[in-house]
Formats: C-alpha cells, sequence, structure tokens
C-alpha cells in the first residue's frame, strides 16, 4: 500500500476538483492508487448525480464549435447562474461543443457517448463536473449545419446561440443575419414557411377584432383588409419581411437581395426555453419557517 500523503491528495484534488477529505478516503479505499483513486471518485460523483437529476436545470450556457462549413450550438443547463459562470462548467461546455463538431453526432444521446479530448465520453464528463460543482447539470439539445454554403455562428452572451445557412453574399453578411435572428426571434424563414394553420387562425382572430361596421362592408372590400393585415402579421413573424436590425430602413429580404443571397435556414437556441422555472417566493418561506402562515 502506498503512503497517503499530503502531496498524493493534493494531486489527487487538482485531478479530479473534489475535496480533501473526499480524495483522502478515495485514497484509503484504494490502498493508495491514484489512478483507482479517481475511478472511485468517479462513481461517487455517478452517484450524486442521480440525485440531482430531479432538480430543474433551467440556467446554463449555449457553447459553440465551428469549422470550415460545419457548426454546432449545444444548450447545456446548470440549476444557477452562478454555476453556469464557474471554470469547471464552462471548460465542460466548451469540450462538449468541441466533441459535438468533431464526432458528427446528430442528437444529444449520440453526443452523450462522444468523447472529449480527456478519452472520457461526455456522460462521464458530465458526472465528474455534477460532482465538482454540486448541481445538476445537463446536456439538453444541439442543433449542426454540416454546408457547402456559408456557415455563421453568433452567441450572444453566452444565453442566445444561433446558425445560418446562406447561400450567395459572404460571411460578413450571414453573421449580420445571424445576430438579427439572435435579435429578432423570427418564428420562420420565408412567407412561404408560415403553416396554413397559423394563417388561418390569425385570419380569425382579425375578423373577430372587427367591428361590425367594417365586417358589414363588401366581401372584395373585407378581403383587402384582412389580406393587408395578414401580410404585416406574415412579415412580423418571419426572418425576410422582418425591418433588418443592421438597416431598419430596408427588409432583411431586401438586404439579400441586393447581395444576391438566400438564407437556406437558420437555428436559434436559448437558454431555458420550454423550461418551466421553480419561481421561490423566499418571503412566503421565511413565514412558514416562522410559523405565520
Amino acid at each position: 500500500m502506498a503512503e497517503i500523503t499530503a502531496s498524493l491528495v493534493k494531486e489527487l484534488r487538482e485531478r479530479t476538483g473534489a475535496g480533501m477529505m473526499e480524495c483522502k478516503k478515495a485514497l484509503t479505499e484504494t490502498a493508495g492508487d491514484i489512478d483507482a483513486a479517481a475511478e472511485w471518485l468517479r462513481k461517487q460523483g455517478l452517484a450524486k448525480a442521480d440525485k440531482k437529476a430531479s432538480r430543474v436545470a433551467a440556467e446554463g450556457r449555449i457553447a459553440v464549435a465551428q469549422s470550415e462549413g460545419k457548426a454546432v450550438l449545444v444548450e447545456i443547463n446548470s440549476e444557477t447562474d452562478f454555476v453556469a459562470k464557474d471554470s469547471n462548467f464552462l471548460a465542460f461546455a466548451e469540450a462538449v461543443a468541441q466533441a459535438a463538431l468533431a464526432s458528427g453526432v446528430q442528437d444529444v444521446e449520440a453526443l452523450k457517448q462522444a468523447k472529449i479530448a480527456s478519452g472520457e465520453t461526455v456522460e462521464e464528463a458530465r458526472a465528474a463536473v455534477v460532482a465538482k460543482v454540486g448541481e445538476n447539470v445537463q446536456v439538453r439539445r444541439m442543433v449542426r449545419v454540416d454546408s457547402a454554403n456559408h456557415v455563421a455562428a453568433y452567441v450572444h452572451g453566452g444565453r442566445i446561440g444561433v446558425l445560418v445557412e446562406l447561400k450567395g453574399g459572404d460571411m460578413e453578411l450571414a453573421r449580420g443575419i445571424a445576430m438579427h435572428v439572435a435579435a429578432m426571434n423570427p418564428p420562420y424563414n420565408k412567407a412561404s414557411d408560415v403553416p396554413a394553420e397559423f394563417i388561418a387562425k390569425e385570419k380569425e382572430i382579425e375578423l373577430a377584432k372587427m367591428s361590425e361596421k367594417d365586417k358589414a362592408k363588401p366581401a372584395d372590400i373585407l378581403e383587402k383588409i384582412i389580406s393587408g393585415k395578414l401580410n404585416k402579421i406574415v412579415s412580423e413573424n418571419t426572418l425576410y419581411g422582418q425591418p433588418y436590425v443592421m438597416d431598419t430602413n430596408q427588409s432583411v429580404e431586401q438586404v439579400l437581395k441586393t447581395a444576391g443571397a438566400d438564407v437556406v435556414g437558420f437555428k436559434r437556441l436559448a437558454v431555458g426555453e420550454g423550461i418551466e422555472k421553480q419561481a421561490d417566493d423566499f418571503a412566503a418561506e421565511v413565514m412558514k419557517q416562522a410559523g405565520l402562515a
């Protein structure tokens, strides 16, 4: 059995990020074998991860990786914004994005089994991060674009990420469009992409909002009024119809036409969208504990 020295404990701490007492116990359990101790801690980390898996992880970061014609975005969640800024979490997010790009995987389940630069799988590395930061950490979503066209990736503040595939034009325009999508979040690309169900619903709403006097107008005039309102709604909900954030005097469509370019498609991720966050009422909690509620 190797002697469990302070330097050995220190080395294991630096290697795993675990606490001093946990490292000492791991070395004792494994007769001073540092590799076995690291594995022992990993197994303990997995157990902790399971206990934290039910916690809501709605904070986090959008990580990006890109090379010629290829780009990926990965949403990685934590429970708090504090952990989302932790160096261990940030390093993990970067490693996962690079693994997603290099492996060519198309979905999160496949990504979990991809290996990061250290040789660990993404899932193994995730469990290790959970052990270090003490929070539930989840690799939630990923999107990728592989194309011979211009592919721009833009991440705003670590919380909103966009990929844009642009045919024609140049990378500067592609990046500008990506920034526009990040800011304006258009649900659709072009008018032709808007579902008929969406149009029908909006038409129903506009008719319901109209006065009885307007509804009594001749059918052709009424149709023109409704068409005008629907065209405006479609423009507001499509990338091509929106005023371009870099030059609001022009629509995105006008800018693209001038450049002889076409947006093939775009993908947008925002941290925590679609996750139901728990709203804590701290005042009520204090009163409850004090027996006042």
